[in-house]
């Protein structure tokens, strides 16, 4: 018995002993804490256009973090990334564990590049992104939003090419869709001329810079999730290159959202953008894992 005894007090101790032990030895270190980022003017090529702003979020990483890649408008000729500042901030608030890029590209000037300039450079942005991404701490699940002419850079990129890589949703404020149906049916007399001059030629001396610059001849059945936006009173944009859009994903299957305000033109702020904006989150919560 009391070898029995001396034997279970032996273990009990032991035991105790062990578990203040476990108890006592020091609790991990938390990890790092991975702070948020801004990089300004990120060069993704050698002219100085080509530069991006690039947000990186709080304990972000290669596996969880979306990318939104923003395209500003200026009818391929004029703009710049920072007319999207307000949009960063904005989806900076809403979706704050996405990182956010906003890219510049090369305009059209005088002659000077010329379609598909612009195509290309959103490309080369896009392979920059997906290059960096574990520098970024970023994964390459890349949602495409564009404005105006960005707006058809966006749609044209996710429709177009499979590579460098397939965004998971495009968002789409009045882009143009059908270059060749802008250039014979205009919204404005001054739209012609100014869209040869942008893409070098008429739609009679090159038909084909016009189609293959145009998303809609791109869509297909595993075309990205889209939601786009157009205003009725827009002169620039017709509605009929929302509705021809519209049209082709429908038919194709692709998951799609086309948001009409009858009262807006080319570009709106006030409670149509909130409502735009809000949206735009409900899309990306839905189509974007």
């Amino acid at each position: 018995m009391k070898i029995y005894l001396s034997l279970l007090f032996t273990f009990s101790v032991f035991f105790f002993s062990c578990s203040k032990n476990i108890d006592q030895a020091p609790a991990p270190p938390p990890p790092d804490k991975i702070n948020p980022e801004t990089i300004m003017n990120v060069s993704y090529g050698s002219n100085s256009l080509q530069d991006m702003d690039v947000y990186l979020p709080a304990d972000r990483s290669t596996s969880a973090t979306r990318v939104i890649v923003m395209i500003h408008g200026g009818s391929w000729e004029s703009g710049d990334k920072t007319e999207l500042t307000e949009f960063v901030d904005t989806l900076k608030r809403r979706l704050p564990d996405y990182a956010i890029v906003n890219i510049n590209y090369r305009l059209s000037v005088n002659g000077s590049n010329v379609f598909p300039t612009q195509e290309n450079d959103t490309k080369a942005a896009l392979q920059f992104i997906v290059d960096n991404a574990a520098k970024y701490l970023i994964s390459k699940k890349v949602v495409l939003l564009g404005v105006s002419a960005g707006g058809q850079l966006a749609l044209l990129q996710g429709y177009k090419y499979n590579s460098p890589v397939v965004p998971k949703a495009i968002v789409s404020f009045y882009g143009p869709t059908d270059l060749t149906a802008m250039y014979n049916d205009p919204g404005d007399a001054l739209i012609p001329p100014a869209l040869a001059e942008i893409v070098g030629k008429t739609p009679l001396q090159d038909p084909s810079i016009y189609s293959n610059s145009s998303p809609v001849n791109f869509v297909s059945s595993s075309s990205p999730p889209t939601i786009f936006f157009q205003g009725g009173m827009d002169l620039l944009v017709k509605t009929s290159q929302a509705v021809s859009l519209q049209s082709k994903l429908q038919s194709a299957g692709v998951v799609n959202q086309y948001v009409f305000y009858p009262n807006e033109g080319h570009g709106w702020i006030g409670p149509d953008l909130f409502d735009s904006f809000n949206k735009i989150q409900a899309f990306l919560s839905a189509n974007v894992k």
